[in-house]
């Protein structure tokens, strides 16, 4: 994790960053209904699983979110902070065993309500080992400018 001031007027629309992977585990889906209480059979009965069409137990979407998201924290951004998520879908299942990462692209860019700040989207997918896009969101952001308009 390192920091990286960039501005405004520094993000280039199509410009993408790919993060490290991470593979899902038992431990990953166990901490995770702990946390939300979401102890479901499709997360947590493999016998159960067997007999659906999935066969075998499906990650949490919210975990797989968390998880790729949290990926994309190899690069913090001083001059910008969040404002939320928008358009999240959970495309195809992860389950134990798969690798993820995530891939960050600049969607848009566009002017704020303040004067001193632009927002920007990223768009954010994340990819299984088998190059499947599993999980997609647009990050929207406010970025400082390194000059103000008036």
């Amino acid at each position: 994790m390192y920091f990286k001031s960039i501005f405004f007027e520094d993000y280039e629309l199509g410009s993408k960053r790919v993060t490290l992977g991470r593979t899902i585990t038992e431990t990953d889906f166990v901490v995770h209904a702990g946390h939300t209480g979401d102890f479901f059979p499709h997360h947590m009965d493999e016998e159960w699983c067997k007999t659906q069409p999935f066969k075998k137990r499906i990650a949490h979407g919210t975990m797989i979110f968390s998880i790729g998201i949290g990926l994309t924290a190899s690069e913090i951004n001083p001059e910008a902070f969040s404002k939320g998520y928008d358009r999240l879908r959970f495309v195809k299942p992860v389950h134990i065993g798969d690798t993820i990462h995530s891939e960050i692209t600049i969607s848009e860019k566009s002017e704020a309500k303040k004067p001193e700040y632009g927002s920007v989207t990223e768009h954010v997918e994340v990819i299984n080992q088998h190059g499947e896009v599993v999980l997609v969101c647009d990050h929207l952001l406010l970025a400082k400018r390194k000059t103000t308009t008036a």
